[in-house]
């Protein structure tokens, strides 16, 4: 296996003084693992990708939030209209003299925030990049507290993927993407679901995929896909046992719709990343 690339502190902020930088990436290319000198913010805004995060593959879209420290080895690939923030941070730089880690998630999970946190966010993050270019005491000052400021909004507006309940109020496309994703193993009924929360089918295909690229549907695969790569490269589960918890009811079929998406058969897969004796608890 290839040695990561080193993202050096000097590549991305103005000087060495400066506490947080921000990288706009639009769209954001596919880009070979990596690792930083520094802690890292992303923000996903619209387009789809994947997202390899220490070994673990997350299907990405618009709302999707990752806290990536300086040891975290992570990558994009088969991006599609991707478009990100990278909110990049030294805490050895911050002088405000607060214990940063009570607004940093200590877990890998998979973070979202709601559509009226990105709004929020969206607006102090053009603040934090127009500030954070200069070099002037009062502008680094301004550039810590707009940086609090930031955390403290996704504190509150962010949520777990699969976890509709912690949404405060439930926008539509956040409770549609709480909701696939709480049923990733089972079918997922899209007209129930529009009929339950009163909401127009059409209407809401046509802003799923005008903020993630894709339909419903194909969001749904392609999670199920993600889930069974992941299980295939980190446990030693039956390819059956694999193809169910992903949301397969049938093993061929799983078979064929991976093997089509991915140029591989799912032992073929495997094979890539065993590790004997090795198995794990996937949720």
């Amino acid at each position: 296996m290839s040695v990561p690339l080193r993202l050096a502190k000097a590549d991305y902020f103005p000087s060495e003084l400066m506490p947080v930088a921000v990288a706009d990436r639009t769209p954001q290319p596919s880009f070979p693992p990596h690792i930083h000198e520094f802690s890292e913010l992303v923000i996903v805004w619209r387009g789809n990708g994947m997202h390899l995060m220490n070994d673990r593959p997350w299907l990405i879209t618009c709302g999707d939030l990752f806290y990536v420290c300086p040891d975290d080895c992570h990558s994009y690939e088969s991006v599609n209209e991707l478009v990100l923030d990278n909110i990049i941070y030294c805490p050895d730089r911050f002088r405000l003299g607060l214990d940063w880690s009570q607004f940093l998630p200590q877990d890998e999970a998979a973070w979202r925030l709601t559509t009226r946190g990105m709004a929020l966010a969206r607006g102090v993050i053009q603040q934090l990049s127009q500030e954070s270019r200069k070099s002037d005491l009062l502008s680094r000052q301004l550039t810590e507290a707009l940086f609090l400021q930031l955390l403290l909004i996704l504190q509150r507006h962010r949520y777990k993927a699969d976890c509709a309940w912690q949404l405060p109020e439930g926008e539509q496309l956040d409770l549609l993407m709480s909701a696939i994703q709480g049923q990733i193993a089972s079918h997922f009924d899209l007209a129930a679901f529009c009929r339950q929360h009163q909401l127009s089918e059409r209407a809401l295909k046509q802003l799923f995929r005008q903020q993630t690229g894709m339909m419903p549907s194909q969001y749904i695969r392609q999670l199920q896909l993600c889930k069974a790569k992941f299980m295939l490269r980190s446990s030693d589960c039956l390819i059956g046992e694999v193809a169910a918890s992903s949301g397969f009811d049938d093993s061929n079929y799983f078979s064929v719709v991976f093997t089509k998406e991915t140029g591989m058969t799912p032992s073929a897969f495997r094979q890539q990343f065993e590790h004997p004796g090795m198995r794990v608890k996937v949720d």
